[in-house]
């Protein structure tokens, strides 16, 4: 399964967590940083478990936000294991869920609380079945106030035997107001649903829990005997990245911001900003100077957020900015640059920001716009390089534009339509060279297709008014 993906070998973090999983009885809690394949640890060993000769649904994924829920489902999909899945989260009716859900059958689902609390409620999905119970981003979850509607969700599922929790924030573990201990009896499930309160698997990566074991409920948390300390220090930037100071003259930041990007090419970057005005306000000053940017933010429609998504992980666009909500559940492998264009506020946003680059085993570069009245947080606590930005005049300065462009396709797997009938569809009637094609992501009424951005035009040009399988559809760029 892992050859689907492209990935040749598993972690340390993930051969221990699929150990403690498989192999073990009780609860488990995995603790890494972002990047290090957490979604992997548990669904591996989940698929391991889930009996795909049943119709019925063994396994429950709590996670805090739609993306999140789309990604992992992808995720599993990609895996290629037999099993089926669907997600499930606001912003759509629940009743166009329920259909699907009637249709696939799924063994594991994933979704948001609230969302699963009305499937639930309405009777789409059965509780007797499920037996495994996962919590994504945990610490996330408490923080955004669903610890209510999980209360409710876990007094729904009589027949859960194992509770795996997954969260990327270290300072879970040891400092602030949530250590594990007090996020394990807020969330106040296993005292009532559980035959042990303790968890028996804590596996931070690159973290040493300053020098302590990890305790919950006065317990010390172990992996086959000793305490889980894997990789050695605690840093808030990963060994992975280098990070870099860019000083801005004025205040506004507009400027350093365009030059920075214009040093970078083509590659792909994330820009963090604090709040969705400044996101959309940056967004419009990116393209008006010729950028491919994409714009991610909690005030977007969710057709929006999809479209933004898919541009930038598909590679149509090449600059994302986002908000913090772009900092969590986001796997996209091949992100070059994250670029603080607002500081970071917090230590933990700091980790998440930073997390989505360096991926796996990749290199990564973090760089930090410091304003003429502003200093780096003293929790930025790696080594930083001031970076040079180019003396070239600003008429000198060109923008890199991706290589591909988006089109969006009005039909999908509801339709009959497969990635196969697309290619052939651009390759006859848009003139295209199967190597002009790139990502093919196929829904139930529509598709996303990646085409070389030279032969964009003349694409929408071309297929123009064409049928595909001999069906009329719509064919436009995704804006």
């Amino acid at each position: 399964m892992l050859e689907k993906l492209g990935i040749t070998a598993l972690n340390d973090m993930q051969r221990e967590a699929g150990d403690a999983i498989l192999r073990g009885k009780q609860d488990v809690v995995v603790l890494s940083p972002t990047g290090t394949g957490k979604t992997l640890a548990y669904l591996l060993p989940l698929v391991e478990l889930v009996d795909a000769q049943q119709d019925v649904p063994q396994a429950l994924v709590i996670v805090p936000g739609r993306e999140l829920a789309m990604q992992s489902d992808r995720v599993l999909k990609d895996l290629g294991s037999g099993l089926r899945s669907a997600a499930c989260y606001g912003g759509r009716t629940a009743m166009e869920e329920h259909r699907r859900l009637k249709e696939v059958k799924p063994q594991i689902i994933f979704g948001t609380p609230g969302r699963l609390n009305d499937h639930l409620d309405k009777g789409n999905i059965s509780p007797y079945a499920v037996r495994y119970l996962v919590i994504d981003e945990f610490d996330k979850c408490l923080e955004m106030g669903f610890h209510d509607e999980m209360a409710r969700l876990l007094k729904k599922l009589p027949g859960v035997r194992r509770h795996i929790l997954l969260s990327a924030t270290e300072g879970a573990i040891d400092h602030g107001p949530l250590t594990i201990d007090h996020s394990w009896k807020r969330i106040n499930f296993l005292h009532k649903n559980s035959p042990s309160s303790t968890v028996r698997s804590a596996l931070p990566l690159g973290s040493s829990m300053n020098g302590q074991c990890s305790m919950v409920n006065g317990q010390c948390s172990m992996v086959n005997g000793q305490c889980s300390t894997v990789n050695g220090q605690c840093s808030t930037v990963n060994d992975r990245v280098t990070a870099y100071v860019v000083k801005s003259p004025v205040k506004d930041k507009l400027a350093t911001l365009r030059q920075l990007l214009c040093s970078f090419g083509d590659q792909q970057t994330v820009v963090f900003l604090g709040f969705r005005d400044a996101v959309e306000r940056v967004g419009d000053y990116l393209r008006r100077e010729g950028f491919a940017a994409s714009v991610f933010h909690g005030g977007m429609e969710q057709k929006q957020r999809e479209d933004a998504l898919y541009k930038f992980s598909n590679g149509s666009a090449n600059v994302f900015v986002s908000t913090d909500l772009g900092s969590r559940g986001l796997d996209i492998p091949d992100i070059q640059n994250i670029v603080h264009y607002h500081l970071p506020l917090h230590e933990q946003e700091l980790v998440h920001r930073v997390g989505r680059t360096a991926r796996w085993d990749k290199q990564g570069r973090t760089f930090f716009i410091v304003g003429p009245e502003e200093q780096l947080p003293e929790f930025v606590d790696c080594d930083t390089e001031e970076y040079s930005l180019p003396s070239l005049p600003r008429e000198g300065l060109g923008v890199s534009l991706p290589q591909m462009a988006t089109i969006y396709i009005g039909k999908g797997k509801k339709d009959k339509i497969s990635k196969g009938d697309i290619v052939g569809f651009l390759c006859k009637k848009g003139g295209l060279q199967p190597s002009e094609i790139g990502r093919i992501d196929v829904m139930d009424r529509y598709a996303y297709v990646a085409v070389s951005r030279p032969r964009f035009e003349q694409v929408l040009r071309l297929t123009k008014g064409e049928k595909i399988k001999g069906i009329k559809t719509v064919i436009e760029p995704v804006k």
